[in-house]
């Protein structure tokens, strides 16, 4: 499972010209499901992220948490992140679980997170095309495999 955190002021997800995601201070999260991700993943990822301190304290350290700066999160499925480019120039993604799986994975991550921050996490719609925007805060990045945990 890989995730893309960004710590955002804003960010909106629209499908189809309607906005279905809102949120200010936060985090927009794009996650990526592999074939052989499951519940571990799911546990160790969202309390890393529910975790991390990436939000700037009284000093502008990064040292407070999303639950300490009570921000919001909208979480995006991308399985794009899981392309292998190694060969030729257009992307595999073999790695990527079918959404027969990945479905329930990505919404099982939701709830475990929502569960961590005590409070709802909004979605995009799985599958769907769509118009993701956001002003990203810092900028501030963060990228997390469950593979690479050590």
């Amino acid at each position: 499972m890989r995730a893309v955190i960004q710590r955002v002021k804003e960010a909106s997800v629209t499908v189809g010209g309607k906005i279905i995601s809102n949120i200010d201070q936060g985090y927009l999260i794009l996650l990526g499901i592999e074939a052989a991700d499951g519940k571990e993943d799911i546990d160790w990822l969202s309390a890393k992220i529910a975790g991390l301190r990436v939000f700037g304290d009284e000093n502008g350290a990064m040292n407070l948490s999303i639950q300490d700066v009570d921000g919001e999160v909208i979480v995006v499925s991308q399985f794009t992140l899981h392309a292998s480019t190694k060969k030729g120039k257009r992307p595999s993604f073999i790695k990527a679980a079918r959404p027969e799986q990945a479905i329930p994975l990505y919404e099982s991550f939701v709830s475990e997170l929502g569960k961590h921050l005590g409070k709802e996490v909004q979605t995009g719609a799985f599958g769907a095309m769509m118009d993701v925007q956001l002003i990203n805060d810092g900028p501030v990045t963060i990228s997390i495999d469950t593979k690479n945990k050590e």
